[in-house]
């Protein structure tokens, strides 16, 4: 491909990710992403070859996200989470404090087990409606848990994130090697995330809040959703345990709920599926075209021929400056196309295993400096202004500059000081 021809591939794919991000016109992500890849093809910048290509490598990628879209719209509409977080509510005995604490070990169980997404789609709103059932003073602490730790506990498993999915690709460790070399990073980013983002909203953490709050009952398809979703999490951990890819078993379990909770209320499935997102699916698709008509215009070859030596001289020093450089890009770029290139990267380089891993922690626990940092983020602020609440991106970032840093350079030191890997 010819130095100009490079460069118009390189202009429409940054204009693409613009696109994505800021969403001119408000016109849904998806449509950029797509539009992206038609005109990279339509112009002949990217062979229809090459582009089949593309989407064919996102297989499991969507079948993972088909898979956990089912189980967390499932979970929402059966109000398993509302319960739960009722349930929450009134263990919290009247401590903002507590409650806090709850909804944040709540925030993280979900984002382990649903992934990040689930976190910001299923959990925002069940958290909204016990905050004005508890009549706090401000619900404000508790709806930034579900924005922060979507990000802070999005690599404790490979399930946690579809960006890991899309960072290691083929290579996608077992869950035994995963735990060896993430159990720790991710214990330092929840825990400093979460005292960090507690400091930060202490003047809203005062007095009492209310402590009859009225916990829904929970229907017969409720309740199979919880079996669902906890066989489901097992399933998942023992594929991950054998190595096996995750986007079949995932989306056979978000079926199988799917099935059994319609059976269980004796209920029109259609509606279901019809509320979920399908349209993540076409913004993935779309992205991994970008990527491919990247790598097929030189830029890949470039950076590993410029970086490949650094990251291999000085891997402890590399390691560190991978994960701050792409932890603040993806505010600029969001993570997940950003994680494709970093995954098409990874892939074709021969890399340390501590770069790759601070890689991953970049990716992943970046997100949490801006609003337009990852797809969970953009998640949480629709959930928010469904509810007819605002959080201004500005002030977002003001709370991200003291929390996402420290915990950054925490989470990538026990990935670089780990003798194990």
């Amino acid at each position: 491909m010819t130095a100009s021809l490079s460069l118009a591939t390189w202009i429409i794919s940054a204009l693409t990710v613009f696109g994505v991000i800021f969403r001119p016109m408000r016109w849904p992500e998806w449509t950029f992403a797509v539009a992206g890849a038609f005109i990279l093809l339509i112009t002949g910048l990217l062979r229809w070859s090459n582009a089949v290509q593309g989407v064919l490598s996102g297989t499991d990628v969507y079948l993972f996200l088909a898979g956990m879209m089912l189980l967390a719209e499932i979970a929402r509409r059966e109000g398993l989470f509302d319960y739960l977080a009722a349930y929450a509510a009134r263990a919290a005995k009247g401590s903002p404090h507590r409650l806090f604490w709850l909804v944040y070990v709540m925030g993280t169980f979900v984002t382990v087990f649903l992934s990040n997404d689930a976190t910001a789609v299923v959990l925002t709103p069940a958290v909204i409606a016990v905050s004005r059932a508890a009549k706090v003073s401000s619900a404000l602490p508790y709806l930034l848990v579900c924005a922060f730790v979507a990000n802070a506990a999005s690599f404790v498993l490979p399930i946690s994130n579809p960006a890991n999915l899309v960072v290691f690709g083929e290579d996608l460790p077992a869950l035994g090697p995963w735990l060896a070399r993430f159990a720790l990073p991710s214990a330092v980013a929840i825990a400093a995330t979460f005292f960090l983002l507690r400091w930060t909203q202490r003047h809203d953490l005062q007095g009492r809040i209310e402590t009859d709050i009225a916990i829904p009952e929970l229907s017969r398809g409720g309740g199979v959703a919880a079996f669902g979703l906890t066989a489901a999490a097992i399933m998942l951990m023992a594929s991950s345990s054998f190595g096996l890819e995750l986007g079949l078993p995932t989306f056979a379990a978000g079926v199988l709920t799917a099935l059994a909770v319609t059976v269980a209320e004796r209920s029109n499935p259609l509606p279901l599926v019809k509320d979920i997102s399908w349209g993540t699916l076409a913004l993935v698709a779309g992205l991994f075209v970008i990527v491919r008509a990247v790598e097929l215009s030189g830029l890949q070859q470039i950076l590993i021929d410029t970086l490949q030596p650094l990251l291999n001289g000085h891997p402890r020093t590399g390691a560190v400056l991978a994960g701050v450089v792409l932890a603040f890009a993806t505010n600029l770029t969001n993570n997940l196309p950003l994680g494709l290139m970093a995954g098409a990267f990874t892939t074709a380089a021969d890399l340390p295993g501590k770069v790759i891993d601070s890689i991953l922690v970049g990716i992943d626990i970046g997100p949490n400096l801006s609003v337009t940092g990852s797809l969970a983020t953009i998640l949480w602020l629709t959930a928010l202004r469904r509810e007819g609440l605002t959080f201004s991106a500005w002030n977002f970032l003001k709370l991200g500059l003291i929390v996402m840093p420290p915990t950054l350079i925490l989470a990538l030191a026990a990935v670089v000081v780990q003798p194990w890997t």
